[in-house]
């Protein structure tokens, strides 16, 4: 099995929930009030540029939010509402807030799933995705977008769901990771909306980049980003590790294989786990390094 570098969480995050707090130079961040157990302290929005700006992630669909974007604008032009990804928590207001602005929404494409439903398969997060939100202009992956003298560069980093996007503050050491990669907890890769194979290569993407402090969507700073990316990446493959131990000791289920690795936790973050435990386990199939055979009694697991 392989030795990880240590992953250490940080939950210590001062939201500041409402209050636009400057992060860098030209970037502000504002956090919603929809705290949960996924979205830690709530989503970030961040508001882009000097005297034009772009809005990234406009969040949930709630006036005291919507209220402490405008203020925070003070009347400056919203050339475009940016989003990372369209999961409701960060799309959800963005309807009224295109309708007060007037602006465009860009984004990298309409929701889609990152493989195709199987037969009697449901996807788990059908109803946190927002299946009809149309992009005025799809960004594509290295697009540089300008908004008030600050350079956002488009960079693809599928694996959460498939039209994820990261942006880069050109010139700086700043990436905004939306939910690919967060300081406060690992990122939920729940297939078929989300790809673990994914998720691997787009860990691989940002840390080969030059930006090393990301902001994320939910949380805080990560001041030595590639670093904690790199760790994430070995706490995954840890992870595949234990579920091929798991499976070579007789699990033959995804329920046996999170009862194994989460032998203490809660039911309710077992079966949160086994959202991500199914996407290790469909990645470790593909690669050859485990037996997935789907009956209609369930996932029935073995070695090779």
């Amino acid at each position: 099995m392989t030795s990880a570098p240590s992953l250490v969480f940080n939950t210590n995050f001062l939201p500041e929930t409402g209050q636009p707090v400057a992060v860098a130079p030209g970037v502000v961040r504002i956090t919603a009030p929809n705290a949960s157990p996924y979205t830690f302290t709530g989503t970030n929005t961040f508001i882009v540029g000097d005297d034009a700006v772009a809005v990234i992630d406009p969040g949930p669909d709630d006036d005291a939010h919507l209220t402490a974007i405008m203020e925070a604008l003070r009347g400056r032009k919203v050339e475009a509402i940016l989003l990372t990804h369209t999961h409701k928590d960060h799309t959800a207001l963005v309807r009224r807030l295109r309708g007060a602005t007037g602006a465009p929404v860009w984004f990298e494409g309409r929701h889609r799933l990152s493989r195709p439903l199987r037969a009697f398969e449901i996807n788990t997060l059908a109803r946190s995705c927002d299946w009809d939100l149309i992009p005025d202009r799809a960004i594509a992956h290295g697009e540089e977008l300008t908004f008030g003298g600050v350079t956002l560069q488009a960079m693809a980093t599928p694996g959460h769901c498939a039209n994820h996007l990261a942006f880069g503050v050109a010139g700086t050491p700043d990436l905004l990771t939306g939910d690919h990669v967060m300081g406060w907890n690992s990122t939920l890769v729940a297939v078929p909306d989300g790809s673990m194979r994914d998720y691997l290569a787009s860990l691989d993407r940002v840390t080969a980049s030059s930006y090393r402090r990301y902001l994320p969507a939910h949380g805080g700073a990560i001041e030595d980003g590639q670093a904690y990316a790199r760790a994430l990446k070995a706490h995954r493959e840890m992870r595949n590790d234990q579920i091929i131990a798991a499976v070579t000791d007789g699990a033959r289920s995804i329920l046996a294989v999170v009862a194994a690795i989460y032998p203490r936790q809660s039911p309710a973050i077992r079966a949160a786990a086994a959202m991500t435990v199914r996407a290790h386990v469909e990645y470790l199939a593909d690669r050859g390094a485990l037996r997935l055979r789907r009956t209609t009694l369930g996932t029935r697991l073995s070695t090779l």
